[in-house]
């Protein structure tokens, strides 16, 4: 089964997809081998992990070579960010077909003007609303595999209000999209309001510190949503570890103790070495005895 297919198959179930949010090879090893059915691809994390804050730096060439680095590190659907396709409908049509290429099942794609903005920061500012569906119309027209996953994200609600962000996505859904998603919203009422208004299935984005308030995943599934991505989780988690290792650091000039942290052979075999150490004698010619 195709991971497209396999990302379908997910979203028929009555229960809520969870996509915990990537930025490496690593990252994402770690989400599947936690059990979660898919991972995300964070854009503001691709942009983190290259040195650089979410404010649109960060080229389709590099977002799509990251999208198949985490395709190719995991077993499950990777959903990746495709901030707001890179330009017309021309630039829309490659990154869809850079991204399918290289094996990621789903993108969204954004209404913001470029460059954007992290969809939960303030001064964002967005397109008109036909440019955005002409870039979603070309964005399905691009897709080869059918079963490619087109999401249709728009920043609406920060610029023109709820009611503009469900339009928008509901004619989003109208031009063919398979998913809106309406980004950052400010309250519970209307969180639990976008599934309710909208006319098919919607992806919530759960964001450490954003606007969109903190919300359980239960909760999630109850109001209707079908996807939930949580793209700083690792993120946030790793810039809090690294700041507490390294002032471990200055602090004792030794290297932090690592009581029942796994060892060296441990954390290679979670990035696959017991497979690379197969391959080391697989194809080999057997040894004749030494008898002869």
């Amino acid at each position: 089964m195709r991971q497209t297919q396999a990302l379908r198959a997910l979203l028929s179930r009555p229960e809520m997809i969870v996509a915990p949010g990537a930025y490496d090879g690593l990252s994402a090893r770690f989400v599947a081998q936690a059990g979660y059915p898919a991972v995300y691809m964070t854009g503001a994390g691709t942009a983190a992990a290259l040195g650089f804050p979410d404010f649109g730096l960060v080229t389709m060439g590099e977002m799509a070579a990251n999208a198949g680095t985490l395709a190719r590190a995991v077993a499950v659907p990777v959903i990746a960010d495709a901030d707001t396709g890179y330009g017309n409908e021309l630039n829309v049509t490659r990154a869809v077909r850079e991204y399918e290429m290289r094996g990621v099942a789903a993108l969204h794609i954004e209404d913001q003007v470029s460059p954007k903005r992290c969809g939960h920061l303030d001064g964002k500012e967005i397109v008109p609303r036909e440019e955005w569906l002409a870039k979603l119309r070309a964005a399905l027209a691009a897709r080869r595999d059918p079963d490619f996953l087109i999401v249709a994200r728009t920043d609406a609600r920060a610029v023109a209000g709820l009611d503009e962000a469900v339009a928008r996505a509901n004619a989003a859904l109208a031009a063919g999209a398979d998913m809106a998603f309406v980004e950052a919203t400010r309250s519970l009422d209307e969180m639990a309001a976008v599934p309710a208004r909208v006319a098919g299935p919607c992806l919530l984005n759960i964001v450490r510190g954003g606007q969109t308030p903190d919300v359980d995943l239960a909760t999630a599934q109850a109001m209707g949503y079908r996807l939930a991505i949580l793209p700083s989780l690792l993120l946030g988690a790793a810039m809090d570890a690294f700041d507490a290792a390294l002032s471990d650091l200055r602090r004792s000039g030794r290297t932090p103790a690592s009581d029942g942290a796994p060892d060296l052979r441990e954390r290679f075999r979670r990035l696959g070495a017991d497979e690379w150490d197969a391959l080391r004698t697989r194809f080999r010619a057997p040894e004749r005895d030494a008898a002869e």
